[in-house]
Order: structure tokens, then sequence, then C-alpha cells
């Protein structure tokens, strides 16, 4: 393999691997405050991408995406006040009905909103046919944007978990959130809080990448299996191994479509979840639980 295509895969795995590593911490911050494996975190990357395509219509670019992230922000609020806060002690397997569940009513009511049309946000820079070289390879402006930007994310949510009060008040819920609840922490609003963090977290994710991928109604299924699959692969609950975990998944998916018939690349998220759970089901990163968050 040439020099020049051994670096364009690489870095189109790390592209795709920063995405799937946001939407696998988006999983472990609901985790980790209520124990819940939210299977809707890949519609909030959809909803993000397409609000923003919306907005722009008749607002600036940096004004869409934010107003997109605002707006998913609030729809992870509603999912966790309407779905998941009047719950009394739910089994696993209930909360997990639950969720796949929203996933599908927020999927058709984006089928209604928008059709099953591609869309995409314009480059943030340059364009469709501007280009860097890096190695001889070329790459798109718009890669270093989604990188930078997914990068950006999580070192800001790691830095709100070990330094901000409300940070350490959701890190107290997860170790013990009876506990948490009886020393006077908004347990309540804390796991909304966790909603709405990771609803952010994907829809900025969508705005990114949405000029490199596009964006349609029913992408976010398959998000959220390889966040989930990063997830596992970290270690459920250990956000920092989901970023080594996303990288990870996202060049050895890049390198299979040299291997494989693009439209085998999905199952390579599959096998590797599978492979995981068989072998090794705490994760190849598994931490203590006290190193959670």
């Amino acid at each position: 393999m040439a020099r020049e295509l051994l670096v364009q895969y690489l870095i189109a795995g790390l592209t795709y691997g920063v995405i799937y590593a946001v939407v696998g911490i988006g999983f472990n911050i609901i985790y980790n405050a209520t124990g819940i494996i939210n299977f809707a975190q890949g519609e909030f990357v959809m909803l993000g991408g397409m609000i923003a395509v919306t907005l722009h219509g008749f607002l600036p670019l940096p004004a869409a995406i934010a107003g997109a992230v605002v707006l998913t922000m609030a729809v992870g609020a509603l999912v966790e006040m309407l779905f998941i806060r009047w719950l009394v002690k739910p089994s696993v397997l209930r909360m997990i009905i639950i969720t796949i569940g929203v996933s599908i009513l927020i999927r058709e009511a984006a089928l209604l909103l928008w059709g099953n049309g591609v869309r995409a946000l314009p480059y943030f820079t340059g364009n469709e046919v501007s280009s860097v070289a890096v190695l001889g390879a070329r790459v798109s402006p718009q890669v270093f944007w989604a990188v930078g930007v997914c990068l950006a994310l999580v070192v800001l949510i790691t830095a709100w978990f070990r330094w901000t009060t409300w940070g350490r008040q959701m890190r107290a819920c997860a170790a013990n959130r009876t506990a948490a609840s009886l020393c006077g922490l908004p347990t309540r609003n804390l796991v909304t809080l966790s909603f709405v963090l990771s609803a952010g977290m994907g829809a900025l994710a969508g705005c990114v990448v949405s000029p490199i991928t596009q964006t349609q109604y029913g992408i976010g299924a398959g998000l959220a299996i390889k966040g989930f699959t990063v997830a596992i692969l970290g270690g459920l609950g250990n956000s920092l191994a989901a970023v080594a975990a996303g990288l990870l998944l996202g060049v050895l998916e890049s390198f299979s479509v040299s291997l494989l018939p693009t439209a085998y690349k999905d199952a390579v998220s599959i096998a590797v979840l599978l492979l995981i759970l068989f072998v090794r089901p705490t994760g190849l990163f598994a931490a203590r639980l006290t190193s959670r968050v």
C-alpha cells in the first residue's frame, strides 16, 4: 500500500474515531449519573446536524450551530423529564427498551419534519475541493475542524467533571446516588443535566461532521451502535478510555475498506462489539469503579 493511501486511510479513521469517541462519552455521561444505557444518543448527533442545516437557511453559520446545540440540549432534557424521571427503580431491560423506543420516536419525528433527503452544512473554511497536503495525502480543512472540535469537547468534559462544582456533584451521584441525595444534592437535576450535556456534545459533533459525512434522519441508529461499541471497548463508564477506543474503532473501520467491500464497513463495529462481549466484557481499558466518569 502506497504511503499516501496509508495516510489517507489513517486520517479518515481518526476523523471517524473522534466522532465515535464523542458518542461513546455521551453514553458514559448518562451511564455514570444514572446507570442508564441511552440508545437514543445517536439521535442527538442527527438532530444537531439537521437542525443546524434548517437554521442556516436564515441565520449565519455560527448562530445556526449554536441554536442547534441549544435546541438539542432542550430535547435531551425533555427526554429525561418525560421518559426517565418518573420511573422508580426500573430494570436494566426496561430502560434499554425505553431508550430504544425514544430513539425510534425521535427518528420518525425527524422523518416527518425533514423527509428522507440527505443534507449538509457548508464547509466551515474552504470548500469541497480545497485540501491540505499531509505526508502526501490530501485532507479537507473540515477534517481539522472535526478532529479539533471533538478533541476539545473531550478535554472540556474531563475538566468539567474534575474541577467544577456541578461536575463533582455528578461524580458523587455516580458513586452512590442514594447517599448523594441524603447529603442534599439535587440528584434529579443532576440526572437531567447529564442528558443535557450528552445531547449538547452529540449535537455539536453532528454539526462539525455534517459537511464531511452529510446527515439524514436515519443516521442515529448506526452511530448509537458504534458509540455503544466504543463505550464497551473502553470499559463502560470510563470516558477517557472511550477516546482511545473510538480512535481504534475508526482506524479499524477505515482500513477494513481496503480488504472488504465498503458495504461491510459497518459490520466491523458489530464484530468488535461481539468479540469484546465474549472475550472481555469489562472492556479493554476497564478501570476500577472509583475512576468512573
